[in-house]
């Protein structure tokens, strides 16, 4: 989203449209955006800075935190409110400002039962240790031996 310094009106302007879900340069991660933001804002400019107001709105698939179950959550948010502060460029790009507004509002810790479709967030019962049948499929992890806490000063020992 471009904003045109020079034909931007005194009295500001009205933006309405998408931007792909590239914008968002989410790889690697158990988060994936499967909409493109979406975007009703009205952008004003006060000397040195451009204010820009409205609704913006974007779906995302995450992977719930307790049930590793994939879920839609959409991230809307009716009343944003960003400052750009203004460069000597004619230019302001605000989609990186706007992408910041919505990726700041992902939950850090995602559960199916906050997603659009709520569904019942439960552990899968073969993670659980208690109770656990011995051929669940699941590797234990191996046991660790008791660390000696005289290792040290018996090496020093062992020196002399």
């Amino acid at each position: 989203m471009q904003i045109d310094l020079a034909n931007l009106p005194d009295e500001g302007k009205q933006f309405d449209g998408e931007i792909p879900p590239e914008v968002f340069d989410i790889t690697g991660t158990d988060i994936a955006s499967v909409s493109p933001l979406k975007y009703s804002l009205f952008v004003q400019r006060f000397d040195t800075e451009l204010l820009v107001t409205g609704d913006i709105e974007a779906t995302f698939q995450l992977t719930c935190m307790r049930s590793l179950h994939a879920f839609a959550k959409t991230i809307s948010m009716p009343s944003v409110a960003i400052s750009i502060e203004l460069g000597a460029d004619g230019f302001v790009e605000a989609a990186e400002h706007i992408r910041e507004e919505i990726l700041l509002e992902l939950p850090t810790i995602p559960r199916c039962e906050d997603g659009d479709t709520p569904s019942k967030c439960e552990i899968d019962p073969k993670y659980l240790a208690v109770d656990k049948p011995a051929d669940d499929g699941v590797d234990n992890a191996s046991a660790q031996e008791k660390p000696n806490p005289w290792a040290a000063l018996d090496a020093l020992d062992s020196q002399d």
